[in-house]
């Protein structure tokens, strides 16, 4: 599915198009978004593959589809979790992703951490609710959803070497949180769209601001 995923998400974003047509786009790649995703928890229940990242052999995720950005001199490729998964594979941080986005820089340019390539996620988290009911158990906690960067913890950024890696077996990072999306899970189509406008925004910020990319 993954080049129909490509075809849908680039031409929508990338091309002028009129808007009930970018629609329809839209809307089809997220039928076959949550039609795959059904498919694979099929297979999962029926113990025909596992969705445990901690398993070498796991299908937790699958690609949506990849955005080259000649404009923001960026490339994007979108993936979605099966099921909500923990942010680290070996430590409980109380965070649970639901998407990834892969942002690779052309011509092997880096980021301002100096990096060729930055991943962001889609999580969510359990917090306190403070106007909790004490007649509805489950009003104890909200669950907030939010679009953050992946800061690699482990091994250290900075002091890194080959055998660091080789030695490591599950790299640690941190979940910086850059844009929060409220109580109600937005759909993966909808979150790539604030992933690409906090993107954009990034750019503007620096003065580039050629170029077309399609957003609603």
């Amino acid at each position: 599915c993954e080049p129909y995923f490509n075809f849908l998400e680039s031409t929508a974003r990338t091309m002028q198009l009129p808007p009930d047509m970018f629609v329809q786009l839209m809307e089809f790649s997220q039928q076959m978004c949550d039609t795959l995703e059904h498919l694979v928890l099929t297979f999962a229940s029926n113990n025909l593959l596992t969705l445990d990242e901690s398993e070498p052999d796991n299908m937790s995720h699958f690609c949506i589809g990849r955005i080259e950005l000649e404009q923001l001199q960026l490339s994007v490729t979108a993936f979605r979790y099966c099921k909500p998964t923990p942010y680290l594979a070996r430590i409980n941080t109380g965070a649970f992703k639901r998407m990834r986005w892969n942002v690779k820089h052309f011509n092997g340019a880096k980021d301002g951490d100096g990096n060729p390539e930055t991943d962001y996620f889609l999580c969510y988290e359990d917090i306190p609710n403070l106007h909790t009911d004490d007649d509805n158990p489950d009003s104890k906690t909200v669950r907030m959803w939010s679009i953050g960067q992946w800061v690699q913890l482990k091994p250290d950024p900075k002091t890194e070497t080959i055998f660091d890696w080789l030695e490591c077996e599950v790299p640690e990072g941190a979940f910086d949180k850059l844009l929060f999306m409220g109580s109600q899970e937005p759909s993966s189509c909808t979150a790539t769209e604030h992933l690409l406008q906090l993107l954009l925004s990034s750019v503007i910020s620096v003065g580039n601001t050629s170029g077309v990319l399609r957003m609603v």
